[in-house]
C-alpha cells in the first residue's frame, strides 16, 4: 500500500485528512519532538479505530511537523553511526559499483533504510545493524535461493534479500543480482 493509499483510506474511514488529524494531535499535546509512537497510536485506535499501519502514516506526517527534515546525506550518516560505522567502507565499495551500472542510480535515505533507485523506481535497499549489513533487491520471478533469501516481511518494498556478515561477500554474484534488478527497474 502507498502512503497516499493510507492516507485515502483513513480519510474513508474518519473522514479527515491530515490537516485535520495534525490539529487534533496538536490539542492532544501530541505534536511534541521526540514523542513516542505508542501513546499516539493508542489514541488513534481508540478513538478513529485505525490501525498500525494507518496510524503510523499519521505519525510520520506529525513528526514532520515539529522535526527538521534531515538532509538525505544526513540519513545516510545515520545509517552508519556508532556500532554501524563497521559497515561503511563495504557500502561505499558496493555503492562504487552501482553507480557504475548507469548515470540515472541515485539513493535516497529514511530514518531505517537507503533506497537505490534507477530514475524514480527503487530497484534496491541497504539496512545495516552492528552485526550485518542486509541488501534487500527487486526480482519478481527469481526463486530464492540460501543466500538470495525471499524478503519477506523483513521488508515489503523487495522481494529478496542477501545478509552478508563481512564486507569481503560483496561479490560478483551479489553484484550480478543488483545489476538485473537495476535492468528491470528500466
Amino acid at each position: 500500500m502507498t502512503f497516499q493509499a493510507y492516507l485515502d483510506t483513513i480519510k474513508a474511514k474518519t473522514g479527515l485528512g491530515p490537516a485535520e488529524f495534525i490539529e487534533l494531535a496538536r490539542a492532544k499535546g501530541f505534536l511534541v519532538e521526540g514523542q513516542k509512537a505508542t501513546p499516539v497510536q493508542a489514541w488513534l485506535k481508540e478513538e478513529y479505530g485505525l490501525g498500525p499501519g494507518h496510524s503510523m502514516a499519521l505519525v510520520s506526517i506529525f513528526r514532520e511537523q515539529v522535526a527538521p527534515s534531515a538532509s538525505n546525506e544526513e540519513r545516510i550518516d545515520r545509517q552508519f553511526a556508532g556500532a554501524k560505522s563497521v559497515w561503511l567502507l563495504a557500502y561505499d565499495e558496493l555503492m562504487a559499483t552501482v553507480m557504475k551500472f548507469g548515470s540515472d542510480v541515485s539513493v535516497a535515505a529514511t530514518d531505517t533504510y537507503i533506497s537505490i533507485l534507477r530514475g524514480k523506481g527503487k530497484f534496491a535497499i541497504v539496512a545495516t545493524s552492528p552485526k550485518r549489513m542486509d541488501v534487500g533487491l527487486k526480482l519478481k520471478g527469481v526463486e530464492p535461493t540460501d543466500r538470495l533469501a525471499a524478503a519477506g516481511n523483513w521488508n515489503t518494498m523487495v522481494t529478496h534479500r542477501v545478509q552478508l556478515f563481512d564486507g569481503a561477500e560483496i561479490d560478483d554474484q551479489l553484484t550480478d543480482w543488483l545489476r538485473e534488478a537495476y535492468d528491470r527497474a528500466g
